[in-house]
């Protein structure tokens, strides 16, 4: 059988959608897979939604809203999703590949590091905190705050949801949460950092750059 560990996933562009059903979509899919099953990325955008982790606690909701809550079965804590976000969720045979999940988190926060040094952007991860935040090298405003994040499911060594990337958005409802369950976070998008991009563009080259980093060996 050929090595469909190092074939490029498929990459598909899914416009805005609603959480529920993809989460659904993505349960199906880890469910049915086989051997030759294709690995894939959704490229996607959510309408407003809180997301909670299977280990999340209601409490980092910190205010009533009328953006819904749905509980989900991916890591970390609580999220926001929402217009203006890049969403990539990357339904992947980690086992077909040969990889850990460890080293497949490091290697999604290179890609997202890569695309916003595109974008004249320093970034850093936070060890303990998967994400990537603003790097304080004395340069930039709002050092520390985080700009992306990531939550995954690994079930029978395939993954499923994966990362969201802040390019322009309503960033209030952030503001109603404690971020991934850190008190006081303060999050940001490109265009609070000064950059003005299209989301379809973001993406794309979010993407080449994860499909470049799940191809090397």
């Amino acid at each position: 059988m050929a090595q469909l560990e190092f074939y490029a996933p498929l990459i598909r562009e899914l416009g805005r959608v609603a959480y529920t059903p993809t989460f659904e979509q993505m349960q199906a899919l880890t469910s049915a897979r086989g051997i030759d099953t294709p690995d894939e990325f959704w490229l996607l955008e959510h309408p407003p939604v809180f997301t909670l982790g299977q280990a999340g606690l209601e409490s980092h909701l910190l205010h009533a809203t009328q953006i819904p809550l749905v509980h989900t079965d991916r890591g970390g804590q609580i999220t926001y999703h929402g217009p203006g976000q890049v969403v990539i969720y990357m339904l992947l045979d980690l086992k077909r590949r040969g990889m850990m999940i460890k080293e497949w988190v490091r290697r999604i926060e290179e890609a997202i590091i890569l695309t916003l040094r595109d974008y004249g952007l320093q970034t850093e991860r936070h060890e303990g905190a998967p994400g990537i935040y603003i790097r304080n090298d004395g340069t930039q405003t709002h050092a520390g705050a985080k700009i992306a994040a990531l939550g995954l499911k690994v079930k029978n060594g395939c993954t499923y949801h994966g990362l969201s990337l802040n390019v322009a958005m309503d960033l209030s409802p952030f503001l109603q949460i404690n971020p991934c369950g850190y008190a006081g976070l303060e999050t940001v998008d490109m265009r609070t950092m000064g950059v003005d991009a299209a989301q379809d563009e973001v993406a794309r080259k979010l993407a080449n750059y994860l499909t470049e980093q799940w191809q090397t060996p």
